[in-house]
């Protein structure tokens, strides 16, 4: 048999199964990987579901459904993926899980199968030493739910060959994705750049400088942002967000700018996670009202400029040290996470001077390194330089 276009899956949970769709829909064969066999079939009935409602909402005929269904095939044991030409494994984020079970893939596929995690934060790097040939491993992360978000972010770890890199970037976009390039340093773009979104909130709120319903009603209102962040993170979940900033921080060796919110910690540890246990920020129980913000105009738009300012700088850092490129930045930053706008762009439009002094004055107020301005906004005020050079006018 062949091994074109066979994909396997690790994990038949929600990431997982979204992978699996998205690959049986663009006409692959797919094998999906569990040792749980309940869990397999709690996976197939949900597959059965989400395809259902699809069918019901005319985006797919029946037809296309049983094809869907028919590229779908389920193994309880590992050698069920030896066909496969790729391999997408998403399970729990434990580096050692994760290692020991790409030890025992890779005696069981062929040395040209591609070998990829779907990690949102762990080193590329140190998972590809796990398999003996480290050149055919790479990241591909995938945002939830899978089949509703357009952006994957490909990740070749320093092992990975040119040419693993350019099959798994094909692959995806001919899964319909959008790819994004992204150097093998924690959070990747997308969770590396949207930190300050949750962490200048957390901050300002613990400072007393506004409550959460003032901050998100800013966020929203003048921002543009389709949530605000103590909504997001309820949505999110208060131990995954926190879980996800406490690797970041970790992984940056410490820098205060990724420093988790003791707000948000002790909120973890009374188990107040937001939206799936009814207490987070808000409470969701029946019949609880929500309390009303400050809507002063001018009070939103000094929290926005903050956030921004701090989100900006972050996406300026990133562009800085060849994390991404420009647009990769942007595109990363209003598919994966629906912002209203790049950054970068967002930049030039606020003026690249006035995101300076923001950072400045944060900086000079507090003296923390958290609110160091990234050099290359500096030199671009210098050289008085936009992001998208094409689009500045020269007065």
């Amino acid at each position: 048999m062949s091994n074109h276009n066979i994909a396997g899956v690790i994990g038949s949970g929600t990431m997982g199964r979204g992978i699996a769709q998205i690959a049986a829909t663009a006409g692959w064969q797919v094998v999906v990987y569990d040792n749980n066999t309940a869990a397999i079939e709690d996976s197939k009935s949900k597959l059965q579901k989400v395809l259902n409602r699809l069918v019901e909402k005319g985006k797919i005929d029946s037809s296309k459904q049983s094809n869907i269904l028919n590229n779908i095939t389920y193994a309880s044991e590992i050698k069920g993926l030896a066909d496969c030409s790729l391999v997408i494994e998403a399970i729990v984020e434990n580096p050692e899980i994760k290692r020991s079970v790409f030890e025992e893939l890779d005696r069981n596929v062929s040395k040209e199968c591609i070998i990829a995690s779907n990690t949102s934060s762990l080193s590329i790097a140190s998972l590809a030493s796990a398999v003996s040939i480290p050149e055919r491993f790479i990241g591909i992360h995938f945002f939830n739910p899978v089949p509703l978000m357009k952006l994957a972010e490909i990740i070749p770890g320093i092992q990975t060959s040119q040419e693993t890199t350019q099959t798994a970037k094909s692959i995806i976009d001919s899964w319909g994705k959008l790819t994004v390039m992204a150097k093998d340093t924690p959070g990747f773009i997308v969770n590396r750049v949207a930190r300050p979104f949750y962490g200048e909130a957390l901050r300002i709120y613990d400072e007393g400088i506004a409550d959460m319903p003032t901050i998100d009603w800013a966020m929203k209102e003048i921002g543009g942002f389709r949530m605000g962040p103590f909504e997001l993170m309820d949505f999110i979940g208060n131990d995954i967000n926190y879980t996800v900033t406490e690797t970041v921080f970790n992984a940056f060796f410490g820098d205060p700018r990724y420093r988790p919110s003791f707000t948000q910690k002790r909120m973890m540890e009374a188990g107040l996670l937001g939206r799936k246990t009814g207490k987070g920020y808000y409470d969701y129980s029946e019949g609880s009202q929500k309390p009303e913000p400050d809507t002063d105009e001018m009070h939103g738009h000094m929290i926005v400029d903050r956030i921004v300012a701090m989100l900006i700088n972050e996406a300026a850092d990133a562009l800085h040290f060849g994390i991404a490129s420009r647009d990769d930045i942007d595109i990363a930053m209003t598919t994966g996470v629906n912002y209203p706008k790049g950054l970068l762009k967002w930049a030039d439009e606020i003026g690249i001077d006035r995101c300076v002094s923001l950072l400045d004055n944060l900086f000079n107020r507090y003296h923390e390194e958290r609110y160091r301005c990234s050099p290359l906004l500096r030199d671009m005020v210098t050289e008085h330089s936009n992001f998208y050079q094409e689009e500045s006018v020269n007065s």
